[in-house]
């Protein structure tokens, strides 16, 4: 394409099989709520999630005409995008999904990247902030960082109760963590006493 940026990548496929790969990527996503790639890939597949969660959130006779056409199970995947997922993303205008950038995991060394919905159960960045947190609460700080005060009001922002469940994500994690520590003296109490 000479004079112009490409529209979109073309992932070293023919038409037909760049098509079947992202509905397939797609369909996995909204099937799991996290798939790992390349991260070209992710980057193409993200495009295609973000228009289809909109036409879930238009939820009109076409617009699920549309979204039947993409999926490869709609009969599974259809009342899920046209329910709790509309109603998840309801007051968020927009960003449904996220890309990751993680260590190469194939032997080509190919970029690889975690492509997820946000605000659910899956959300890596909701359950790195609440470990953040709990850590920095463990060693006594109260004050957060500016980075970490960003991600603990990105991830409970558009979350319905967000603060409410970030609390209870670092509770559940203080909770862990003392019972490490205490299974941890234990195994050291039993070696000594060996």
């Amino acid at each position: 394409m000479a004079g112009g940026a490409a529209k979109y990548r073309h992932l070293s496929r023919k038409s037909s099989h760049r098509q079947a790969l992202l509905r397939n990527l797609v369909t996995s996503l909204f099937k799991h709520e996290s798939i790992t790639t390349t991260w070209p890939k992710a980057k193409e597949a993200q495009r295609l999630a973000e228009k289809l969660i909109t036409l879930g959130k238009k939820n009109t006779e076409a617009s699920r005409r549309r979204a039947l056409s993409v999926f490869y199970t709609p009969h599974e995947l259809l009342p899920r995008l046209f329910g709790p997922l509309r109603e998840r993303y309801a007051e968020r205008p927009g960003g449904y999904t996220r890309v990751l950038r993680v260590e190469p995991k194939k032997d080509d060394q190919a970029a690889s990247a975690i492509l997820e919905l946000v605000d659910g159960p899956k959300d890596m960045r909701f359950s790195m902030t609440a470990r953040t947190v709990a850590r920095q609460r463990s060693q006594g700080l109260e004050n957060l960082n500016e980075l970490t005060t960003m991600n603990v009001r990105k991830v409970t922002q558009f979350r319905k109760d967000g603060v409410e469940e970030l609390e209870r994500a670092i509770e559940q994690l203080e909770l862990d963590t003392r019972k490490e520590v205490k299974s941890t003296k234990r195994a050291q109490g039993d070696e000594t006493s060996q």
